[in-house]
Order: structure tokens, then sequence, then C-alpha cells
């Protein structure tokens, strides 16, 4: 008799992806979410990058994670950004 898989598990032995925290900011997430949704309607450098992943033979899920990603290092830089160089021209 063969063993019975779930689609979870065929799912993580063709990604061979490790999440690395299942927990998270629900509200970020869904704003990176919101951006990148409106990136992909009016912004040509991020249709062209979907297309480009899309030939690649990569997933919408994927894309967007990878998008999300981009856009929450953005975030991150112009949030922490000016604080750093404060930091460094009192030092």
């Amino acid at each position: 008799m063969r063993p019975v898989r779930t689609n979870r598990l065929i799912r993580e032995v063709v990604a061979q992806r490790h999440r690395l925290n299942r927990g998270g900011d629900r509200q970020a997430n869904a704003a990176l979410h919101h951006i990148v949704i409106v990136r992909l309607r009016h912004d040509q450098a991020t249709k062209a990058y979907f297309a480009k992943r899309k030939a690649e033979g990569k997933s919408k899920k994927e894309i967007f994670r990878c998008l999300k990603r981009y856009v929450a290092r953005e975030v991150y830089r112009t949030l922490v950004g000016p604080r750093e160089e404060v930091i460094r021209s009192a030092a």
C-alpha cells in the first residue's frame, strides 16, 4: 500500500523552502500586498519583473512573495534611513 501524501507535504518537497517564522504582522503583510497590487497595476518596472519571473516558470504566489520582500526592504530603508544618518552625524 502506498503512503498517503498531503498537498502540503508535496508542496514542501517541490518548493524546498523553509519558513523561518509562521507568525507575523497581518496588517503589515496586508499593506505590503496592497502596495504590490498597486505597483502591478501602475508601475512598468514591476510589470516587467512579473513578466520576467512568469517566463522563468515561477508561480504568481512566488512572484508576489519576492515583490513583497523587495517592498518591505524599501519601506524599512525609508523608515530607518534618516535615523541612522542623524546618529552617524552626532557621533
